[in-house]
């Protein structure tokens, strides 16, 4: 399985509830995160997960752009939760087979926004 691969298998096990799989077939022990909003380890990250799976178990993920350089994938989705939609980027790097280190970016889809050619 290449890093792509891995990275959106995770991406889509996560984004439907599977958490724990995701994390338990391809995030490191040693896992840190930049996400502002927690704390930056492997297990903050993954309770957060879980509990927004929680608040908002109907998520769905479409990963419309995907790039792999070296030890580092970077994606670019469309999430859709119940109340709205987002533009979000992940990045990852991965150590030997494994995501060692993750950030990402988001931004909320506007339905009346002026730009004509969207964020996708």
């Amino acid at each position: 399985m290449t890093k792509k691969e891995m990275a959106i298998s995770f991406l889509k096990l996560a984004g439907t509830g599977h958490i724990q799989e995701a994390y338990k077939k391809f995030v490191a022990t040693d896992f840190i995160h930049h996400n502002q909003y927690f704390q930056g380890s492997r297990e903050a990250l993954l309770t957060a997960m879980e509990e927004a799976h929680q608040t908002s178990p109907n998520k769905s993920i479409e990963i419309k752009y995907c790039y792999e350089d070296d030890d580092t994938v970077i994606t670019h989705s469309h999430v859709i939760k119940q109340d709205m939609d987002i533009a979000v980027v992940h990045i990852f790097k991965f150590k030997t087979n494994k995501i060692i280190e993750a950030w990402d970016l988001g931004q909320p889809i506007l339905k009346d926004s002026p730009n004509e050619y969207g964020l996708f």
